[in-house]
């Protein structure tokens, strides 16, 4: 008798699970199966194409990047610039930068997320116990068999219930929260791709700061010789006091432009800290020099085609597009009946000795569908709002899919202008030199006024700081090309793409 009580709730629900898990797995989630917004992906970057290597004989010294179409953005693109110091930074970055620690936390909130979204596929399940102490009036009669009026109640039961996701509105729940987790997880990468370009940029400009101002110690040593030379003149009577005062005058102004220099450096070295994840204070242990840097011979141009698939940023708005269009499902099965089934087992009796014995089981078998009838509009306009949001999205996620093909763009137009920009700086700076020491040389043997030399002097002085700010400018564009082609996180190692996998592209054609 107690067996075949136990069983018949058990197989009813069973049943009942049963069917509605086959309704499940049968039924059509409602609302719009994402698919990629078609694109029309142009041929290349430029209006005018990259050339893909530059004629050696036009270099004129200058060391030049090849453009491949072949070679592929490695994971550690940074250490294209083959510097170890560079390289330590970048790592030791990438473990206390703060803001890395806070995307990938975020990363862990969403995956929790979708965890708990997915606990909706499973019945629920409670037990319960609860005592309960009562005393009966005396002039009502006693509900126990012994007639007493004051007794102690004992009640244990299981409680299951289940919601079947006949209309799919639970499965478009979790696909926003896939989605949802995707996003995040490519806001993970494009936080340490931007990290990472950061430091390569600080460590250029730092290396450039120190160019610059030992370029400027040099110029200020040599109009010292200059002056102390003018002023052993002067005492000959040969050259004029005013020549004297104009060469004072013209070292001064190159000391005065010293403070600025040390100003930026320390600032940049306070940023590089910063970068690292740790205060100004303690600093770090690198220091760039120009020479010390080297560009790399090759730079990689993957082809138009594959950057949205490469951009951290575009992968990120796809998921944030994905998302939108699962909310849709979720706000049209929310306007559709909702069923639930229940089933409560368990047994009350006045002394623990009795309970569970067949005298003293209960247990209900129940199901409900509830259908929204009248709202004034709200579930209407919410399904409204999700398609509104599904389109601006899709806006959102085209206007990503520009900006990457413009960072590109700007980039290559910047190598390209910046090349030329070196080669003329290279120029300026051995033509600048050469007239100083040409003039020197007349103003020793008096074919030249000093006029003419403080001339040459800052000519010459103008000339080497343009030479290092271009060498500066061509390392910084190199460093942005793999920063714009999405900074080969696809190609890192499989173990730290453990958590970097790519959203599911099972997808069926549909519009929302």
């Amino acid at each position: 008798m107690k067996n075949t009580r136990l069983a018949r709730p058990s197989g009813l629900l069973l049943a009942a699970t049963a069917a509605a898990s086959i309704a499940t797995l049968g039924g059509c989630a409602v609302g719009p199966d994402y698919v990629r917004p078609p694109l029309k992906l142009p041929a290349s970057y430029t209006a005018t194409p990259a050339p893909a290597s530059t004629d050696p004989a036009q270099a004129e010294g200058v060391p030049l990047s090849r453009l491949s179409p072949e070679l592929d953005v490695p994971a550690q693109w940074w250490q294209a610039f083959r510097s170890e110091p560079l390289n330590a930074l970048v790592v030791q970055s990438l473990a206390g930068n703060p803001n890395i620690e806070a995307a990938d936390a975020a990363l862990r909130v969403a995956q929790e997320n979708e965890a708990a979204d997915r606990a909706a596929f499973w019945p629920s399940v409670g037990v319960g116990y609860s005592p309960t102490r009562q005393r009966v009036a005396d002039a009502v009669a006693s509900p126990v068999a012994s007639n007493a009026n004051l007794y102690t109640l004992h009640t244990a039961q299981v409680t299951v219930s289940y919601a079947p996701d006949v209309f799919g509105g639970t499965r478009r729940q979790v696909e926003s929260a896939q989605a949802q987790t995707e996003q995040q997880r490519f806001q993970a990468v494009a936080a340490k791709l931007s990290l990472s370009s950061n430091v390569v940029a600080a460590a250029i400009t730092e290396a450039s700061l120190r160019a610059q101002q030992r370029a400027t110690q040099a110029i200020v040593a040599d109009q010292k010789e200059v002056l102390q030379a003018y002023r052993k003149q002067q005492q000959l009577g040969q050259v004029a006091l005013a020549d004297v005062d104009a060469q004072e005058a013209s070292l001064a102004a190159t000391e005065a432009t010293l403070p600025p220099l040390d100003k930026q450096l320390a600032q940049q070295r306070n940023l590089l800290a910063t970068l690292a994840g740790r205060y100004p204070s303690e600093g770090v242990t690198a220091q760039f020099d120009l020479d010390a840097l080297q560009l790399p011979t090759e730079l990689p141009l993957t082809l138009p085609s594959t950057l949205v698939e490469h951009r951290p940023d575009v992968r990120a708005a796809e998921a944030q597009l994905q998302a939108a269009s699962a909310a849709i499902g979720v706000a049209v099965a929310a306007r559709l009946p909702n069923v639930t089934l229940g089933v409560n087992y368990g047994s009350s009796a006045y002394t623990l000795s009795q309970l569970f014995k067949s005298s003293s089981l209960f247990w209900t078998l129940a199901a409900s569908v509830t259908q929204p009838v009248f709202d004034g509009g709200a579930l209407r306009h919410k399904e409204a709002a999700a398609r509104a949001a599904f389109d601006q999205a899709a806006a959102q996620y085209r206007a990503a899919v520009l900006g990457a093909f413009q960072d590109v763009a700007n980039t290559l137009e910047a190598i390209d202008a910046d090349t030329r920009t070196l080669q003329a700086a290279l120029k300026a700076e051995r033509t600048a030199s050469q007239s100083l020491a040409r003039t020197r040389t007349q103003v020793r043997l008096g074919d030249a006024s000093a006029l003419s030399l403080r001339v040459a002097q800052q000519a010459q002085q103008q000339a080497q700081l343009n030479l290092v700010q271009a060498r500066a400018l061509r390392l910084t564009d190199a460093a942005a090309l793999f920063q714009a082609l999405g900074g080969g996180w696809w190609n890192a190692p499989p173990a730290q793409l453990a958590d970097s996998s790519s959203a599911n592209t099972t997808q069926k054609p549909a519009q929302p």
